[in-house]
């Protein structure tokens, strides 16, 4: 690993490390949507995962990375909910404490899976800002080792594992679209793509109201995320130094998608594929819906299913909860 930025072998070493703590996903298709949207899609079904998303992959290649002298204090973090409740289960699993900085409107059922899996959760105001000073103090205070949420090269890499299972499962799309919020999964994910799947688009998709990434990706400049506004609350964090140096090196594109698309996807996949995906998670099937990669064939990484029912109604109505 150089410079503190990961490659292909690092994340061939995170399938190794997390051999036997996590799922081997499905892929799954469906005609009738695809025809839906116009393209040949597969999907990578993530949210099938343990602890219901792609993050358990990242959390256990970073917590079985640390050594015991390092690993004892325990680990923190700041999440929205993914990220914290794989840090719970993997900090259980190698029996330490986790300490989890979690925003006051993260949704309860996330917070609810972390101290289900034995993490101590901490709220703070819903500012990336206030969940970064939280998470330091906490270090600070326990000497916990800070395990990011996406800028950490061996989180990073253990997301990456995700599409080198892909690429032994399915045959290689002409395009792979990827949720992005703080990058972590769009950087691992193109690491490995780029290896197992040369010649595959590798493209970033994100809301609208949380467009950091596509600016940043248009102006070669990384831009700020304050304020984001969008249902897809596992994609509000904005992108690190790390994340963008990545991006750039291996990404193809990055696009956005408007919220009332990313209610129809979600609800087009809960009806077609019968499996419950979260907002985040039908990000990249709303830009098909909106037409982009039209006939080509597509591979999505579905990211997570953990969405609280008790804001369904105000979901489906069209609000923010």
């Amino acid at each position: 690993m150089k410079e503190g930025l990961p490659d292909y072998d690092d994340v061939l070493e995170a399938a190794a490390r997390i051999q036997g703590h996590v799922h081997r996903t499905a892929v799954m298709q469906s005609t009738e949507l695809s025809r839906r949207l116009g393209a040949d899609v597969h999907f990578k079904c993530e949210n099938l995962q343990k602890v219901g998303a792609f993050k358990a992959r990242g959390a256990l290649n970073a917590v079985y990375a640390l050594d015991d002298a390092h690993v004892r204090a325990g680990v923190a973090t700041h999440s929205s909910g993914n990220h914290a409740a794989a840090l719970a289960r993997a900090a259980s699993l190698r029996g330490v404490p986790a300490y989890i900085v979690m925003p006051s409107n993260a949704p309860a059922v996330k917070k609810e899976a972390v101290i289900g899996y034995g993490g101590q959760v901490i709220e703070c105001e819903p500012t990336l800002a206030a969940r970064e000073a939280a998470a330091a103090a906490l270090v600070e205070r326990t000497g916990a080792s800070l395990v990011h949420p996406y800028d950490d090269p061996w989180v990073i890499a253990g997301q990456g594992t995700a599409t080198l299972e892909y690429s032994e499962q399915a045959s290689r799309p002409d395009v792979l679209l990827v949720p992005v919020g703080g990058g972590g999964l769009l950087s691992g994910t193109a690491l490995a793509a780029r290896a197992r799947w040369p010649g595959t688009r590798v493209v970033g998709v994100e809301p609208l109201g949380a467009d950091d990434a596509a600016r940043s990706f248009r102006s070669g400049l990384l831009q700020t995320g304050d304020a984001p506004a969008t249902i897809a609350d596992g994609l509000r964090g904005a992108l690190s130094q790390r994340t963008f140096a990545l991006i750039r090196a291996h990404v193809d594109d990055i696009v956005t998608v408007r919220e009332d698309s990313i209610m129809a996807a979600m609800l087009l996949v809960w009806r077609f594929l019968k499996v419950v995906i979260e907002p985040s998670a039908a990000v990249p099937v709303a830009a098909l819906l909106e037409g982009y990669a039209a006939s080509a064939s597509v591979g999505v990484v579905l990211s997570g299913g953990n969405i609280d029912f008790t804001v369904l109604p105000a979901l489906l109505a069209g609000r923010q909860g």
